[in-house]
């Protein structure tokens, strides 16, 4: 996007990267714009007309979506009953003509009451204290979107102020952008050719989300033309381009850059950078660094006697080299994760052998429509009612705001093992039982792919049916014995069977709980971060952490998300943290922020016993989720209510000054 494009936006406050002065406009005969109703997500598409129109009489009460609690399948319509979906259809098709017959379509700008009214609508009554959290969403909103409302510029004219950010994954290109409106001087360091992160890096075969796709995604960059439900890697990967490019990132981002460590120095007060780019060391200097690598990025492997020794070819799922070729070999995929689940499906039908190593079977979600394209009703609206798209996206950030929580949240006085509620024990049953019915030929397999841990103690997968139909082919085989040793020729299974093979595919996650490894990081006093942590990461909001000033974590400890809330949102509330602190310095003249301990130790206690509360907290529960310590480190248990409120602003009395 042009700087003058950039400034035009920045002028109406629509802080959407995609954002459309017009639509197409609507030309088709009624009967289309019926089959256009039928089909339709009714809930979105009430909001889109009624934001167009101006219609707001449309959003009866009697129509409100009931949305039940999700415990494994979302009723279509947020649950409306057939008789409110017929109200709202004949209203919708009216609406719809009105937008065709008038010409409509420019999207408007809404006032906090149409707003609120459209919330009081979409989330049924709930909580007006979520209304402030959900307008940050609403690109129609932009008054209460997430662009910092003032400039380092005019805050503090004159003062040098700068920023290092390490990555341009998701994170890194949040903190740029936010960085960017905020008028800072940044630098990002990218050790990478490419921005994406995560989808960059990952290019296996069968890479795609396991988020339904208008959900993933900037609240500044509502892409509304996704070709498919949950997209492929590259597709994503083209989207954090595009970011990149439309939100003037590329231009301050150094490529094939490593930064191997960062220092506090005391007597100047800034930050020193060690970088290597082309093997040339450089050491540079900044007010503030925010550290952006991501939680999913240093490949873990089993430690296995004689990996080195096997002869055929050997790859992680993160570093996988589109060179190989599996046609017609012998091929074990380790593991039975998000990242196996994937690419079993994709190589099982060109592989002689298929050798699946599997330590913990996956509980899975029923998702039908996994591997679909966009519906054709959803891409029509998509161009011709305008921001239907958007609002698309706004219904599902919604539906997943609190998703499903109250399934793995533990009863006290429940004792049932295996599970630690009757909602807990009634969506195993559920699970178990369509395991049943997917298996009901191979009760081999079934024995085998039942999970033995609580559900929603680990992630849960989205399940379409092709990972049993993997599982039950002839040339695949599942092998739960474990792995005693490799050697030359293949993998020793634990009952000391060998497997013969050709190539080895690790799909075994990542050192997911060692924070900031292998960055070198020392603060105050020469306090060194990972000695400070002792192999246990904590930080305040998952931001800040005790003698480091004015270093910021973007996704740091426990701010993963699991059955509620998303990535995007709690990057963007962490980023809106940071902001403000970094306005506090530049506004009072002080030279860093630094956290105290008991500010930290406070926090941390109320995570931690909300964690011991959930599924994956439960001492019978082995995640990744989990350090070694057995201390939850990666999940927010709470709502994403209290994370917002968290990151709302900097409380002075948190922090020590460094004047």
């Amino acid at each position: 996007m042009t700087e003058s494009l950039i400034q035009d936006r920045t002028q109406t406050q629509i802080d959407d990267l995609y954002w459309r002065e017009e639509y197409a406009r609507i030309t088709e005969d009624d009967s289309f714009l019926r089959r256009i109703v039928e089909t339709a997500d009714l809930p979105a598409l009430m909001i889109a007309l009624a934001a167009v129109t101006g219609d707001y009489s449309m959003l009866r009460d009697d129509l409100r979506p009931p949305q039940p609690p999700v415990d494994t399948v979302g009723l279509p319509h947020g649950g409306m009953s057939e008789t409110q979906r017929e109200a709202a259809r004949e209203l919708a098709f009216e609406a719809l003509r009105a937008v065709r017959d008038q010409s409509l379509n420019r999207a408007k700008v809404l006032n906090d009451e149409q707003a609120a009214k459209i919330l009081d609508w979409l989330t049924n009554g709930a909580d007006p204290a979520y209304h402030p959290m959900l307008m940050h969403d609403m690109a129609l909103v932009p008054q209460h979107n997430g662009a910092p409302r003032w400039d380092a510029r005019n805050v503090a004219p004159g003062r040098e102020f700068t920023v290092a950010i390490i990555g341009s994954g998701v994170a890194g290109m949040a903190a740029a952008y936010r960085m960017r409106q905020a008028g800072i001087t940044y630098t990002v360091f990218e050790k990478g050719n490419e921005v994406g992160g995560t989808w960059w890096k990952n290019t296996y075969p069968g890479v795609r989300l396991d988020t339904p796709n208008y959900a993933y995604s900037f609240s500044f960059a509502q892409r509304d033309d996704w070709p498919q439900q949950f997209s492929e890697g590259r597709e994503i990967l083209e989207y954090t381009r595009t970011v990149a490019q439309r939100g003037g990132i590329s231009e301050n981002i150094q490529m094939n850059t490593e930064v191997l460590g960062a220092s506090w120095n005391a007597e100047d007060s800034l930050w020193e950078l060690d970088t290597v780019r082309g093997g040339v060391r450089e050491v540079r200097r900044f007010s503030s660094v925010l550290t952006a690598v991501g939680q999913l990025d240093r490949p873990k492997f089993p430690e296995t006697p004689g990996r080195e020794s096997f002869a055929g070819v050997q790859v992680h799922s993160a570093e996988w080299d589109p060179a190989i070729d599996l046609r017609g070999k012998r091929v074990a995929v380790i593991g039975s994760g998000a990242s196996a689940y994937q690419i079993v499906p994709a190589i099982v039908d060109e592989v002689a052998e298929l050798k699946v190593f599997q330590r913990s079977s996956p509980w899975m979600l029923p998702t039908p429509f996994y591997y679909e394209d966009m519906p054709v009703t959803v891409k029509w609206l998509a161009e011709h009612l305008p921001q239907y798209g958007q609002w698309l996206r706004f219904w599902q950030h919604w539906l997943g705001v609190e998703g499903r929580q109250h399934t793995t949240s533990a009863d006290p006085s429940w004792n049932t093992p295996g599970s630690v509620s009757a909602i807990n024990e009634r969506v195993r049953q559920q699970l178990v039982e369509m395991l049943k019915v997917q298996y009901a030929d191979r009760p081999d397999l079934l024995a085998k792919v039942t999970p033995d841990y609580i559900v929603g103690g680990k992630r849960m997968l989205r399940d379409n049916g092709v990972w049993s139909a993997s599982l039950k082919k002839p040339q695949t085989s599942l092998i739960t014995a474990g792995l005693s040793s490799m050697q030359a020729d293949g993998i020793v299974d634990g009952e000391g069977t060998l497997h013969e093979l050709d190539v080895i595919i690790y799909a075994t996650g990542f050192t997911a709980s060692e924070f900031l490894e292998p960055l070198k990081i020392t603060g105050l006093g020469g306090r060194d971060l990972h000695e400070y942590w002792a192999g246990n990461a904590t930080a305040y909001a998952g931001i800040t952490v005790p003698g480091f000033p004015n270093l910021f974590i973007v996704s740091g400890p426990n701010t993963g998300h699991v059955v509620n809330g998303s990535l995007f949102s709690m990057i963007e509330y962490g980023l809106t943290y940071i902001l403000d602190a970094m306005h506090t310095v530049l506004s009072t003249g002080v030279t860093a922020l630094d956290l105290k301990q008991e500010a930290l130790d406070t926090f941390v206690e109320a995570i931690d016993a909300a964690n011991a509360r959930k599924a994956w907290g439960h001492p019978d529960v082995k995640t990744w989720y989990k350090n070694k310590f057995g201390r939850v480190s990666q999940i927010w248990p709470l709502p994403m209510l209290e994370y917002w409120n968290v990151t709302r602003a900097v409380n002075l009395e948190d922090y020590e000054i460094i004047a």
